[in-house]
């Protein structure tokens, strides 16, 4: 079917407890390994590309094929673009037939994040594409396989986030409650009762970014109290690149050192992203759902 709002397929979810994946694309590879997998376990899924990735992804290139997938696959599929930082960049996106976007001003103050969240809902409402926001910080660096810690002083704040949605209008808001981009220094701890105050407080779909590395009944309980969207990558890549050194090792006897079979190889890598994809929507209790 053809690329489907954000806003139906997240209220789906929170309807019926379960969350959609938002997995990041880096490359076809990557693309068809995730609809593969979310056509056989049929489950709803997200696409994401994140604006850091810009310098290797292009997206006047990768986006015509990314809706021919979408168009062939009989699941619902979300084109996300990922830690969008202005409009210029979020308009490329909408213009290659995004259907939904992020707009990161969690570094900006209260006031400047309310303008520039609205300023983008009210250029992307009226196209018909659905606006995830960020309130609170989720430290490490998102796209990109590093640590990072949360840090509760930073956590987002339920009366803030309650006046953020009223005034911004956006359909899904990213949370920080004991999360984090990349690998976790440490076991992370999540704020159930935030997750739950927050839910109720906002009214909309609630979005866990830092997937990576949270314990899966973790997560199921955040699921059921209001998680609605959660965004993997780190793990995703650290297997990529775990099974690139594999494959390449055991070539190295046959073929000799340095030698590799390309097709070989990015099917290892495709299979075993495929492998984390279904273990995540398992997990999230998307399997099914399409």
């Amino acid at each position: 079917m053809p690329l489907v709002p954000l806003a139906p397929v997240l209220e789906h979810a929170a309807k019926n407890r379960y969350a959609v994946g938002a997995f990041n694309v880096i490359n076809l590879d990557f693309a068809e390994a995730i609809l593969e997998t979310a056509t056989r376990l049929r489950s709803p899924v997200i696409l994401s590309i994140a604006e850091l990735h810009f310098p290797y992804v292009n997206l006047e290139n990768i986006c015509p094929s990314l809706r021919d997938m979408a168009a062939r696959a009989d699941v619902p599929v979300v084109l996300n673009l990922d830690h969008g930082k202005s409009l210029e960049s979020l308009a490329r996106a909408i213009d290659n037939g995004f259907t939904a976007v992020m707009i990161d001003g969690s570094a900006l103050d209260f006031e400047d994040n309310v303008k520039l969240t609205s300023e983008i809902v009210a250029y992307a409402g009226p196209k018909g594409v659905g606006v995830e926001a960020e309130l609170g910080c989720v430290l490490g660096h998102e796209s990109k396989v590093g640590e990072g810690e949360a840090n509760p002083d930073l956590f987002t704040n339920v009366d803030l986030a309650k006046e953020f949605v009223q005034r911004t209008k956006v359909n899904a808001l990213a949370v920080s409650v004991g999360n984090a981009h990349g690998r976790y220094k440490r076991e992370p701890k999540l704020d159930f009762d935030r997750i739950e105050q927050l839910a109720k407080a906002t009214q909309i779909p609630l979005v866990l970014h830092g997937g990576s590395g949270l314990p899966d009944d973790a997560l199921r309980t955040a699921i059921q109290l209001g998680i609605c969207k959660l965004n993997y990558y780190t793990e995703m890549a650290m297997a990529a690149f775990g099974t690139i050194k594999d494959t390449l090792a055991n070539a190295a006897p046959t073929y000799g050192p340095g030698h590799s079979d390309y097709p070989i190889l990015f099917k290892a890598v495709k299979d075993r992203v495929g492998e984390e994809v279904a273990s995540r929507m398992n997990v999230y209790g998307s399997a099914g759902k399409a």
